[in-house]
């Protein structure tokens, strides 16, 4: 059952919803005039307190943050509270006042009338006891209400002035119903004396309270409901605010009031003027609650003992329009005045909504002083004037029943206020967090005892605020300490400029003033107590001093202070010892009868000369400036003091004439400060002692914090040499993003909030709860009614204030872009009319459908911590309803989910009642059709690798099936261009690939949504969504984040006694893996994947015996699958099975390029393990396509040619036959790179520049620099072979511009293997040689690149075959001996085989050196060349390189015959592959070595290092070749017994 405040009123009018702020009392008065002072009527009070709210108050406290106490608190006493009120307005009672946890209720009747009103009252409070008399709560405990009801004459009382206005309750009565509530217990209704004597005593059991004259009701007659009827039709509708028949369903009959402009006007000075902001701006009735900082100001006015009633209402009067007064500059609010007894209370706020200062806590104290001088000395009826102030996080919002409720302050610091007022009387009393928030003095305080208060379990210290003393008139030091750790950081630019100062002061004598200004928490304490520091040690004097809110309003307050401190007046303890000192300092410097001038500013009595008694008041001001600037100019040019001004906003205007303003500077290292202050005083950090350097081993919590922590802790040991080094970190259940914000850092965001207009605070409240990144259509989703012109005119005020930020705002300009009609007109041609409706159109489109983040984190942190606990869930509710549409992939992916099938493998009604049917089908549908083409393969889907007979390999026709196949698929994709464009890249295409948008704006901040309401199954399967769709954009570092939240809330699951699914914690660990692969921590992700698999129901064996029996039952099961294949589309029972096979295939595909990185034979075989594992897998799923592929792949990596050929060719007929694009363009662009590779390989070099060109194309769309640069470096080496020099230039710079990132380490090692190919092969430059070596030897220790052995190798051995032409042998010999251990640990990949054909020409220069010097290690390294020899023959297209450097040995060996043979054999393979580069190089090879003319120099060994740039002259033939010269032997016959 709903409270009654979630229940809506009907025909609420537009005043009727200014009318539920006042009661009726004020509504029955002529609303056309002012209210009269004082009004007197009969009636009978009702005072509800609700019991045990003060323990509840304790409890929050302790159960929950303080920060969210006051929202549960609110929460919980709303709910009941608007339940009773409900009661009570239908049994006709006029609702006054809420006092916090109590409601005072009127029923106006005539005197006669009171003795059944009464009997109504009675009735009333029975049917609330026995329906509400106990509500339990959420943290054990309950409440109950006890009532106090009395009767009698009262009168009413407004007081205020033209701008707001307030009402109380005087009389007898009111007193008696006070306290009668106070003898009530738990469930009790006590009547006052008078009460009693006035009530039908005879229908009534009654207890009388012993020593009081009040009564206990113990029993009393029900009335029927027809009584109840009749005694109601006693009363005039006006005087009872009960239900009308003629409007049914209508509670309260005042919110239908008709609109009236004059009742209007006077009802809004009766409501503050934060809550008519938000009313204006027509923000619904919820929208006004927030948790917000704020510092409270209780005022209790103690009248004299014999005063009567005149007297009190003018001395309230009074009293309020001067409090009013005094807060009204500091955007102070009267939120409530009550009168009970003697004392008049008033409750004043500051920092509400709309009135947020940075130094409130300043004004409060302030204020509250003035308050206390003014009421005390010009109030004679006012005994005692007590104050307690307190700051802190409160409810600011409305309580009670939507059709009758009040704007107030709830929370712990509003209950501390009131003890403060009542244990501390007639002193300006504040909590400790006034103390501290203030920054004042301490001497602007007084510490009081400690006193026991109720409901407040400890108040911490208690401080007496004093004000101002005559001691602080002359000077305040520097609150800020200098930091013992050293000098200040980040503030080279501002010392510089002080020194620069200092300089030319000692050298010129030349004055200068500089002005440092910033925003609150810049750090501009810390930077002037470091120059102060700087200006002590280089000799000067230094006056120091800082300043408060206080001196802003005393004329020449600053300069006094600065000059009574230079002067040494502060030391002075009489006025007499001022004026000495004052007559020594000024002698000669001014007339003796000038001094009186003096006497207001440093408060002396030198006597009135006759000279000033006759000028007037501007020539005494102008005198004054005059000597005060003498008295500064001769200070500073005696002493060469250096002034240091802190807080200098604070300057009163007369100072401020007297300076300048010349420099900026902004930085917010304070908010850094108070961030860690907290996070320490909330035992949040951990600390680790530092200590030696010690060997890191490879954990997932520091898997991107080794890189960070070595400069940190680096820098740390150079900077506390001999002191206690420790290390602080985070504990690993604390987030930054769930951490309250601290109270100084939110205050500083808030003062900045409410200074913006409503409908712009809504907006951003509303934005908080999107996140600091957001889409304008879901931002309109959530606002409460509003149009779309209304956000944008917010939107365009908030980005041009600097609040919030368009992201890609030239893209989206150019996307949104709408064409227009008459085009073909030229834009010359256009009207400034016409140009001006197109730039509208640009916009509005932009704002309709645009993504904004917040620029500073620190707005969006301290809005979204404004929204009650209630209205914040709902809001995050709507939000994910709203986003879950869209949690897929893009269209350009074919969408489903980033973990494929996710939703499916959870198997409950949660995916359908979050709305995720719809993808669920339309993935499962992509799919069916992506499978339904594929039938017609299935019969012969792997073809047999040798003849039927004779069993002889037929790989001639097996390779031209492949180029068929690859034609075929190279048919398919024609609609692609055939070279990329950059426009294409920057403006976007048709397909382009927005799956980064999707993560970042629908994926992320669904988990956040779900984490805030609660429901912790779906954020992890966001988080899990998230990390993978990162991975999916290639992003490791926010996939490892998200993975990492995800850990926490597992932890959290785990404590609450819940588990989650095994497939969620499968797909986990998968993920984790993915994330340590891809940073190089391979032995890590090995575990994690095979514990993935385990929980997957798919082992992986863990020893040598378990992986051998494991590959004879796969091979086992793959043949029977051959034999008995399954052509049909799986199930509906099939489809729970497809995310566990689609993970098991993806985590074995993670396990295969694992052990191929190894190089022990046991590794290779768990690699084809895996592979064949995943060929079995993703059968039974059909989805071979990729499968087969990379078990091609694979067995080329091992050598195995026949199964690298027969598996190839199936992928790529299969590719031809089943329709490609099902799987979405990133299936299409793997393919298309396997493709290029494979086709590459093969030496079909044309094919693969065809299709390598169209995988880049989509390889663009995707935005994947990481699948990217693996196509542009194969596709690099396809044209450089065909010697298409100009094409090779265009794909390096499109690859630089991918791998310019710092975390692109893979692809930057691509791109540098290039350049070197380039100078090794061409004798080209595009980088030097130097800039390549420079980055292997920065690098090569990154464990990315060392996990990449292949093109590891290629580098080192570039390198050393560089320096072995050159004939630089100690440079040779590092990388080389680096090459050889790497070609253990390298497979035989295509980038491998390129890189052993490197390192075996530099075995060639080896050999040919030793021959030359007639060395003994001739043989052996004749021998370690043949052997290098094996691992060249995998990949056909460096055949023709091989042949070369076979003959050059044969050559150098003496076998001249073979070493022709091989030259042709080399020059056939090149014609065969079209290798254009080394058919060239071996022509001059063949001229070199056999027709002896020997005419073409070595231009290579000419040229280099300095070669040509390759855009910069236009390559020609044979340009640059390094020739393979003959040993110059020492002897005929140096090689005996070598042979080949």
């Amino acid at each position: 059952m709903s409270c009654a405040w979630d229940r809506r009123s009907k025909h609420c009018s537009e005043l009727g919803e200014v009318a539920a702020y006042v009661p009726d009392l004020i509504l029955s008065e002529d609303l056309r005039h002012e209210a009269r002072c004082v009004q007197n009527f009969h009636g009978v009070l009702l005072f509800a307190d609700v019991s045990g709210f003060t323990a509840l108050t304790e409890k929050f406290s302790q159960s929950v943050s303080l920060e969210r106490g006051a929202d549960e608190l609110t929460q919980t006493l709303n709910d009941y509270m608007g339940d009773i009120v409900e009661e009570l307005l239908g049994f006709g009672g006029d609702i006054l006042k809420f006092a916090g946890d109590a409601v005072l209720v009127l029923w106006r009747v005539r005197e006669t009338q009171l003795r059944d009103t009464i009997s109504l009252v009675l009735q009333c409070c029975r049917q609330i006891q026995e329906k509400y008399s106990v509500r339990d709560t959420d943290v054990g405990l309950k409440l109950r209400l006890k009532i106090g009801i009395s009767a009698g004459h009262m009168s009413l009382l407004t007081v205020g002035d033209r701008k707001e206005q307030h009402f109380l309750i005087l009389g007898k009565a009111v007193g008696e119903v006070w306290q009668a509530q106070n003898l009530a217990s738990a469930s009790d209704i006590i009547l006052s004396a008078s009460c009693w004597e006035l009530c039908n005593q005879s229908q009534v059991k009654s207890k009388r309270v012993k020593g009081k004259g009040a009564v206990k009701v113990t029993g009393m007659q029900r009335m029927s409901v027809s009584e109840r009827e009749d005694l109601f039709s006693k009363f005039t509708r006006a005087q009872l605010n009960c239900r009308s028949p003629e409007m049914p369903g209508v509670l309260r009959p005042a919110v239908t009031l008709a609109p009236h402009r004059a009742q209007g006007k006077v009802l809004r000075k009766y409501i503050p003027a934060s809550v008519l902001r938000k009313i204006d701006d027509r923000q619904p009735l919820a929208c006004l609650s927030e948790l917000r900082p704020v510092t409270c100001l209780f005022v209790k006015l103690q009248f004299a003992a014999k005063v009567n009633l005149t007297q009190i209402c003018k001395a309230i009067q009074d009293s309020s329009v001067l409090i009013s007064e005094i807060l009204r500059p500091h955007k102070g609010e009267i939120n409530k005045i009550s009168m009970f007894d003697k004392g008049c209370t008033l409750l004043c706020v500051f920092g509400l909504p709309g009135g947020k200062l940075p130094c409130e806590s300043v004004c409060a104290l302030e204020s509250a002083i003035k308050i206390s001088t003014a009421c005390s000395g010009r109030l004679g009826k006012i005994e005692a004037v007590s104050m307690g102030v307190t700051s802190g996080t409160a409810f600011c919002g409305v309580v009670g029943h939507r059709v009758r409720h009040e704007y107030t302050v709830m929370g712990q610091k509003v209950n501390l206020a009131a003890r403060l007022m009542e244990h501390y009387p007639g002193l300006v009393s504040c909590d400790a967090a006034t103390y501290a928030a203030s920054r004042l003095p301490r001497s602007y305080f007084k510490e009081l005892p400690k006193a026991q208060m109720k409901g407040v379990g400890d108040p911490g210290t208690v401080y007496q605020y004093l004000g101002m003393s005559q001691k602080l008139v002359f000077g305040l030091d520097l609150m800020e300490e200098r930091s013992e750790y050293g000098p200040l950081l980040g503030r080279k630019e501002e010392i510089a400029l002080f020194e620069s100062a200092l300089k030319a002061y000692r050298t010129c004598h030349e004055s200068s003033i500089l002005a440092f200004e910033g925003v609150l928490g810049s750090g501009k304490s810390h930077l002037l107590t470091e120059l102060a520091s700087l200006g002590q040690a280089a000799g000067h004097r230094v006056v120091a001093v800082e300043l408060t809110e206080l001196n802003l309003k005393q004329v020449y307050s600053a300069l006094r202070m600065v000059l009574a401190m230079a002067l040494g007046l502060q030391a002075c303890q009489s006025c007499s010892a001022r004026q000495l000192v004052l007559q020594a300092k000024l002698q000669g410097l001014m007339a003796e009868s000038s001094y009186c001038l003096l006497n207001d500013v440093f408060l002396v009595k030198f006597p009135l000369s006759t000279a000033v008694s006759q000028m007037s008041g501007t020539q005494r001001q102008m005198e004054l400036e005059l000597v005060l600037k003498k008295v500064l100019q001769k200070t500073v040019e005696e002493d060469g003091v250096v002034f240091v001004i802190d807080n200098a906003h604070c300057i009163d205007s007369p100072s401020w004439s007297l300076m300048l303003l010349t420099k900026r500077s902004y930085g917010i290292p304070y908010y850094c400060e108070e961030l860690l202050r907290y996070l320490l005083g909330h035992d949040m950090l951990l600390f680790h002692p530092l200590g030696k350097d010690e060997k890191r081993e490879d954990k997932w919590e520091s898997l991107f914090t080794s890189v960070t922590e070595a400069s940190t802790i680096a820098a740390a040991r150079s900077s506390s040499a001999g002191k206690d080094r420790r290390v602080c970190t985070m504990r690993p259940a604390v987030t930054l993003q769930n951490t309250v914000l601290p109270p100084t850092l939110k205050g500083i965001a808030l003062a900045e909030l409410d200074s913006m207009k409503p409908s712009e605070q809504m907006v951003l409240k509303c934005a908080a709860i999107l996140g600091p990144l957001f889409s304008t259509e879901l931002l309109f989703h959530i606002l409460p009614g509003w149009s779309r012109a209304k956000l944008n005119k917010a939107l365009n005020a908030l980005v041009r204030c600097n609040i919030l930020k368009w992201l890609n705002a030239a893209k989206g300009a150019e996307e949104s872009s709408v064409p227009t009609e008459g085009s073909g007109t030229s834009l010359e041609e256009e009207s400034d009319a016409q140009k001006s409706s197109m730039e509208e159109s640009k916009k509005r489109a932009r704002l309709e459908s645009g993504v904004l983040a917040f620029c500073a984190p620190l707005l969006q942190e301290a809005a979204y911590e404004l929204w009650p606990k209630g209205q914040r869930v709902a809001l995050h509710h709507k939000c994910a309803a709203f986003l879950e549409r869209h949690a897929h992939k893009c269209q350009c992916c074919r969408g489903g989910d980033f973990v494929a099938f996710h939703r499916l493998a959870l198997g409950s009604t949660q995916e359908a009642e979050s709305g995720e049917e719809h993808g669920s089908d339309c993935s499962w549908r992509n799919w069916e059709a992506s499978l339904a083409t594929s039938k017609e393969m299935k019969s012969d889907e792997l073809p047999a690798s040798t003849d039927a007979s004779s069993g002889v390999p037929k790989e001639k026709s097996c390779l031209e099936e492949i180029f068929r196949a690859a034609k075929r698929f190279r048919a398919k994709t024609e609609w692609m261009p055939k070279v990329p464009s950059k426009t294409h890249w920057t403006q976007g295409v048709e397909c382009s690939c927005s799956c980064k948008a999707i993560v970042d704006l629908v994926l992320v901040p669904l988990a956040q949504h779900y984490m805030a309401v609660g429901n912790d199954a779906r954020a992890f399967y966001y988080l899990l969504e998230g990390a993978a769709a990162y991975l999916h954009v290639s992003d490791n570092y926010l996939a490892f984040r998200n993975l990492k939240k995800a850990e926490v809330l597992r932890t959290l699951v785990a404590k609450k006694g819940n588990a989650l699914a095994c497939f969620e914690e499968a797909t986990l660990l998968s993920l984790k893996g993915e994330v340590c692969y891809h940073m190089g921590q391979t032995e890590l992700a090995k575990t994690m994947i095979r514990k993935a698999l385990s929980l997957l129901k798919r082992k992986f064996p863990t020893t040598s015996t378990g992986a051998a029996l494991q590959l004879v039952l796969e091979k086992s099961e793959h043949a029977s699958r051959k034999k008995n294949r399954d052509c049909s589309v799986p199930q509906e029972a099939g489809r729970q099975r497809l995310p566990w096979l689609f993970r098991q295939s993806h985590c074995l595909s993670l396990l295969r390029q694992l052990f191929s990185l190894e190089s022990a034979s046991g590794s290779r075989r768990l690699s084809r393990l895996a592979a064949l594992m995943k060929v079995n897998t993703a059968e039974e799923s059909e989805d071979v396509l990729l499968s087969y592929l990379e078990y091609a792949l694979c067995c080329q990596n091992l050598g195995c040619r026949e199964e690298w050929l027969q598996y190839g060719r199936a992928a790529v007929q299969l590719s031809a036959e089943v329709q490609l694009f099902g799987g979405g363009v990133l299936n299409t662009a793997s393919f298309a790179q396997a493709l290029s590779h494979l086709t590459l390989s093969l030496g079909n070099l044309p094919l693969s520049v065809d299709v390598g060109y169209r995988a880049e194309r989509l390889c663009m769309e995707l935005q994947k620099p990481d699948l990217g640069y693996v196509v542009l470096r194969t596709l690099f080496t396809a044209l450089f072979l065909q010697m298409r020099y100009p094409e090779c230039e265009a794909v390096l710079r499109r690859l630089e511009e991918q791998v310019s990132g710092a975390d692109e380490i893979i692809g930057q090692a691509c791109f540098f293997c290039c350049c070197l190919d380039l100078l090794l092969d061409a004798g080209w430059q595009y980088k030097s040689f130097e800039e390549c070596r420079r980055f292997v030897e920065q690098n090569e220790a990154n464990c990315l690149l060392q996990a990449q052995s292949s093109i590891l190798l290629g580098l080192y051995s570039s390198l050393a075959l560089w320096f072995a032409r050159l004939g630089q042998w100690d440079n040779f010999q590092k990388p080389f001996e680096k090459a050889k251990r790497l070609l253990k640990s390298t497979g035989a990949c295509l980038v491998a085989s390129q890189a052993c054909s490197r390192l075996l020409e530099c075995h060639s220069l080896v050999l040919k050196k030793d021959m030359e010097q007639g060395s003994w290690r001739a043989r052996e390294s004749c021998r370690r060349a043949l052997r290098v020899f094996s691992r060249c023959a995998t990949s056909p297209v460096f055949y023709p390189r091989v042949y070369h450097l076979k003959a050059y040995i044969f050559l150098m060996l003496g076998n001249e015959e073979q070493s022709l043979l091989c030259l042709n054999q080399g020059l056939q393979a090149c014609e065969d592959y079209g290798n254009l580069l080394e058919n060239t190089w071996l022509e001059m090879s063949t001229e070199c070595w056999f027709t002896g003319k020997g005419r073409l120099g070595d231009l290579w060994l000419k040229t280099a290092p300095h070669f040509p740039h390759l855009n910069q002259t236009k390559p020609e033939v044979c340009s640059s070749r390094y020739l393979l010269k003959r040993p110059a032997l020492q002897r005929e016959d140096s090689s005996p017994g070598i042979k080949f």
